[in-house]
């Protein structure tokens, strides 16, 4: 076996070496050079974010969303250090606004986007500063309506103002329920305590069918009891203030009244005890509303500041304009219901 030829790494063999020299002398023969590819321009590098690889744009969404959430972190514990100070204020009802905007009204407001879907229509009719008297049906059971009403003017208002609603004496007796109440801006429905409102600018927020309202059988749905005497008529009269006609549809099928435990409702000091095809037979899962579709609309606002001061003890212009209001109301209730497509869509 002829031994084999070790070849440096690196370094050309002698025959390669040779045919590169080619002609005589020692130069090599001139050979057609491939054209040059063309370089490609520079790639603009990233701007410096902070990590590489990341999108300037990303960074930013990355650092504003961190700066938010220390913000709200900051508001927030400030928040509670003022709640525990006391470097809070109130007004002389026990209306705490700041408590109510950022508390309250933001645990109501998911129930009136995305579990009652509540449509507001008409909101504009409520004046953008000054007072006006807001007065809806009454429906529901349980009071959930005014809390809804609540924050339909608050969050589509173009001013967000807030409605001061009138309730009645069972609810500042019930514990928890009468300081949620007082901070919510709630106030007795008494004509002093309204005319007061009023006449700061304020406004005022009415159901005048009371318990005949919220307790009716299911049966009686969307048929408007009587509105009282037509006192919130004589307090918007003293006071020269609109009242803007409201109507709501989708409370009344929260929770289906049919029956009422009369006997248990004297023992509990109630005007009325609830019984619905889920309470009380189904517990605490009972008490649980329905999940319907609703629709809040304000009508055109009725002006009351054209009448003379001694309008306000008129009892046939009190009818009149109460009569006006209810059919107002009734009738808008009855063109809502038909324009419904279902109770939970």
């Amino acid at each position: 076996m002829a031994d084999a030829k070790v070849i440096p790494f690196g370094e050309e063999p002698r025959s390669r070496r040779r045919s590169r020299r080619g002609a005589p002398g020692g130069r090599t023969p001139r050979t057609a050079s491939a054209p040059l590819a063309p370089v490609p321009p520079p790639r603009d590098e990233p701007e410096e974010s902070g990590e590489q690889g990341v999108a300037p744009e990303a960074a930013d969404a990355a650092r504003e969303a961190g700066d938010g959430w220390e913000r709200k972190v900051a508001h927030g514990l400030n928040f509670l250090r003022r709640r525990i100070t006391g470097d809070y204020e109130v007004d002389e009802f026990g209306f705490d606004k700041e408590l109510t905007d950022q508390v309250v009204l933001s645990a109501l407001r998911p129930f009136a986007e995305k579990y009652f879907r509540v449509e507001v229509r008409g909101v504009e009719n409520i004046p953008e500063k000054g007072a006006a008297l807001v007065v809806a049906n009454h429906s529901g059971t349980l009071p959930i309506d005014g809390l809804m009403l609540q924050v339909a003017v608050h969050d589509h208002h173009p001013a967000a103002r807030h409605v001061r609603m009138l309730a009645a004496d069972l609810v500042f007796k019930l514990p928890v329920v009468n300081e949620i109440s007082r901070k919510l801006g709630h106030t007795l429905a008494c004509a002093e305590d309204a005319q007061r409102l009023l006449e700061r600018g304020e406004v005022v927020g009415v159901m005048p069918e009371g318990f005949k309202g919220i307790g009716k059988p299911f049966s009686e749905r969307y048929r408007l009891q009587r509105f009282g005497r037509g006192g919130f008529v004589s307090t918007a009269l003293r006071a020269g203030a609109p009242i803007v006609p409201c109507s709501i549809v989708g409370a009344e099928e929260i929770y289906p009244m049919i029956g009422n435990f009369k006997t248990l409702a004297r023992l509990l000091g109630l005007p009325y005890f609830p019984l619905t095809p889920t309470f009380p037979w189904l517990g605490p899962l009972g008490a649980v509303p329905l999940p319907t579709k609703w629709t809040i609309q304000f009508g055109e606002p009725v002006p009351t500041d054209g009448y003379p001061p001694e309008a306000a003890d008129d009892p046939m212009l009190m009818f009149n304009l109460t009569d006006q209001v209810r059919e107002t109301i009734q009738h808008t209730l009855y063109k809502l219901l038909v324009q419904r497509r279902s109770v939970f869509f």
